[in-house]
């Protein structure tokens, strides 16, 4: 829910505009070998890699993967939000995701997002939290795009 930083490929990162620089969220990449790295965020490592189809080792899911897996994320967490603001039921909430690569240039071309909702959760509330689950930040930052920085660190 809060504003998210800019990330280089070095994992320096800049403030977005607008949020003070103590907003400023690092992510730190660091390559282990192969198509493999390890992704450092406030103390979580996540392994990436590259299925062997594609020369990799499988060792975890790939970036793309991970990023469908943020939007995934971010919708369950603010439906389990509204619901339990609410006095909900959340128990059975669930969201599956699924996408489409495109090219030229290469990038996720469609993503489809299937919110299953606990039993128990009337029908008049379904559009609003349908509403609130579509307005996460991961969506939002799809639908407005972020201002975005690839750069060397350093004096490179």
């Amino acid at each position: 829910m809060s504003s998210e930083p800019l990330t280089a490929a070095s994992g320096s990162t800049n403030p977005a505009p607008g949020p003070a620089a103590r907003d400023v969220q690092p992510v730190h990449v660091v390559h282990q070998g192969g198509d493999r790295f390890d992704i450092n965020v406030r103390g979580h490592v996540i392994r990436t890699d590259q299925p062997t189809s594609d020369g990799g080792e499988d060792t975890g899911p790939t970036p793309t993967e991970l990023f469908i897996a943020s939007l995934a994320g971010c919708v369950a967490f603010y439906a389990r939000r509204y619901l339990d603001r609410h006095g909900l039921p959340t128990e059975g909430l669930a969201v599956e995701a699924d996408f489409q690569m495109g090219s030229r240039p290469a990038r996720v071309a469609r993503i489809e997002v299937r919110l299953t909702i606990p039993a128990g959760v009337p029908a008049e509330r379904r559009e609003p939290l349908l509403a609130v689950a579509s307005h996460c930040t991961v969506h939002n930052s799809l639908m407005v795009t972020p201002e975005i920085s690839v750069a060397f660190a350093g004096n490179g």
